[in-house]
């Protein structure tokens, strides 16, 4: 009996150790995750950094919507069939796998991002997943396809119950990080107006 305490001690690591699996299932069990957002992109040719902060949101089963409120308004919409972005009020400018794949695969891939879709990452990047201790965790993403090999040379995610920050480094040495807070899980479904927004052409 004496050696059991020990044995839970060396067990107890074990047990709560994250993987990307169990970060995926974790992921999985948010069906509707929504957060603010602050971006900053960092040119090498600018002398400052360019700021921009939003909200952004995430449905498991329909996509993608962020919403940046400064320094100007400029809305996106992500699903598996389109994007749609709209800058300050101009008429929405529509891309598909059709009219752009390049820039649909890109997208598409932010929504592989941030539901941790184990399938989809390993199809495109050499993985480096380290858990932290205290539930946080590190997501290192090198590109292995084109032409995400010829953009980024490194995308690093980290969090702890939820995705916390990406940085996405490219191949010119320009930065963009975005750090997510204020997350929150209800309403469990999408809002009217969300839905509205998802259905638009």
């Amino acid at each position: 009996m004496k050696f059991w305490p020990l044995i839970v001690l060396l067990l107890a690591p074990l047990a709560q150790a994250i993987t990307l699996d169990t970060l995926q299932q974790r992921f999985t069990r948010q069906p509707v995750i929504r957060a603010h957002f602050e971006q900053t992109r960092t040119i090498k040719d600018l002398p400052q950094p360019l700021r921009s902060s939003g909200e952004m949101l995430i449905a498991r089963d329909t996509g993608l919507l962020w919403d940046q409120k400064t320094p100007f308004p400029m809305q996106l919409m992500l699903n598996d069939a389109r994007m749609v972005q709209s800058v300050n009020g101009q008429p929405p400018q529509v891309i598909t796998a059709d009219n752009n794949p390049q820039m649909f695969q890109l997208n598409h891939l932010l929504r592989a991002l941030f539901q941790a879709d184990r399938r989809v990452l390993e199809q495109n990047f050499r993985i480096d997943f380290q858990d932290k201790g205290d539930d946080r965790w590190t997501l290192r993403l090198t590109p292995t396809t084109t032409p995400l090999d010829k953009i980024f040379s490194s995308i690093d995610l980290a969090g702890q119950q939820y995705l916390e920050s990406i940085k996405l480094n490219d191949k010119q040495g320009d930065k963009t990080d975005i750090t997510l807070s204020q997350h929150r899980l209800t309403p469990t479904t999408l809002t009217d107006d969300e839905r509205q927004r998802f259905a638009a052409r």
